[in-house]
C-alpha cells in the first residue's frame, strides 16, 4: 500500500516538473547593465520556464569576456559590441565568438536636477568630458564649474561613450571615477556641476534623482557572447529572453 502511495506521489511530481530540466544551474559573468536590466528582472520567470537557475556576477563587460576567453563561463554578459571586445583583446577577425543581441540600449548624459541646460551636441559633450569646456556658462548654463563623473576604465558604458562621442579622446584630468552606475547616478545627484553618462534604463530605475540631457542617440547592444555555438542551456536562456514573454520583463 505504501509503495503504491509513493509511486503515485512520484508520478505526480514528474508531471509538474519536466525531467531533464530541474536543478540545472548556469553561471554568467560580465556587464552589470545586462545583469540589472535583463537577467535579474527575468530570473524567476526564466527559471520557471526553462528549469535553469542563472547565477550572475556583475564584473563588467571586459572582465566577463576575459573569463569567457579563459573558459571559466559558458557565456559572458556584454554591453559593448563584440567587435570592440575582440579588438581590445587582440582577436580582431576571430569569427569563433558569437554575439547574441537581446536589446539595443541607449546611453544618456545625466546632470544634477538643478542644471538649466536642456540639450548638448556630441561635440559639446566631447569638449566637456575632455576638459575643453570647464564651466556650464559656456554652453548656456549657470556660472558653475563642471565636474565630469564616469565609471572605471574597463566599464563598457564608458568605453562606448568614449569611442562614439569622444572619438577615443582622453578624459579630463580631474574626472571622478566610480565603481558602478548606481554610484555615478548618486554622485551626479549630489554635485551641482556634475555630469555623467549611463544606461537610460538605470535612470528609469532611479527616477527623480538626476536630469537627462537631450542629445543624438548613443546606442549599444546588450547581449550574451559565446565562443562557438551556444551550449544547450545557453540556447534555452536565449530563446526565452528573445521570446515575447521574456521581452516583456525587461523592455
Amino acid at each position: 500500500m505504501k509503495k503504491c502511495l509513493w509511486g503515485s506521489v512520484l508520478a505526480a511530481i514528474c508531471l509538474v516538473i519536466p525531467m531533464g530540466v530541474q536543478g540545472s544551474e548556469l553561471n554568467l559573468a560580465g556587464s552589470t547593465t545586462v545583469q540589472k536590466r535583463i537577467i535579474e528582472p527575468a530570473a524567476a520567470a526564466m527559471e520557471a520556464a526553462t528549469g535553469i537557475k542563472v547565477q550572475v556576477r556583475g564584473t563588467n563587460t571586459g572582465v566577463g569576456f576575459k573569463e569567457l576567453m579563459a573558459g571559466k563561463v559558458p557565456a559572458s554578459m556584454a554591453s559593448s559590441p563584440l567587435s570592440a571586445l575582440l579588438e581590445e583583446n587582440g582577436l580582431a577577425g576571430d569569427t569563433s565568438y558569437q554575439e547574441h543581441i537581446l536589446f539595443m540600449d541607449v546611453i544618456v548624459p545625466i546632470v544634477n536636477k538643478g542644471n538649466g541646460v536642456e540639450a548638448l551636441s556630441w561635440n559639446q559633450l566631447s569638449d566637456i568630458n575632455t576638459g575643453k569646456i570647464t564651466n556650464w556658462k559656456e554652453v548656456g548654463g549657470a556660472d558653475q564649474a563642471i565636474m565630469v563623473v564616469t565609471s572605471q576604465p574597463t566599464a563598457a558604458t564608458r568605453e562606448v561613450f568614449q569611442a562614439l562621442v569622444m572619438k577615443k579622446a582622453t578624459y579630463v584630468n580631474n574626472v571622478r571615477e566610480v565603481r558602478s552606475t548606481r554610484e555615478e547616478i548618486d554622485l551626479v545627484e549630489k554635485l551641482k556641476g556634475g555630469i555623467g553618462a549611463v544606461s537610460e534604463g538605470f535612470v528609469q530605475m532611479n527616477a527623480g534623482k538626476v536630469k537627462v540631457i537631450k542629445t543624438e542617440p548613443i546606442s549599444r547592444p546588450l547581449s550574451l557572447i559565446t565562443k562557438g555555438e551556444p551550449a544547450p542551456e545557453i540556447k534555452k536562456i536565449l530563446d526565452f529572453l528573445k521570446s515575447p514573454e521574456g521581452k516583456k520583463l525587461f523592455q
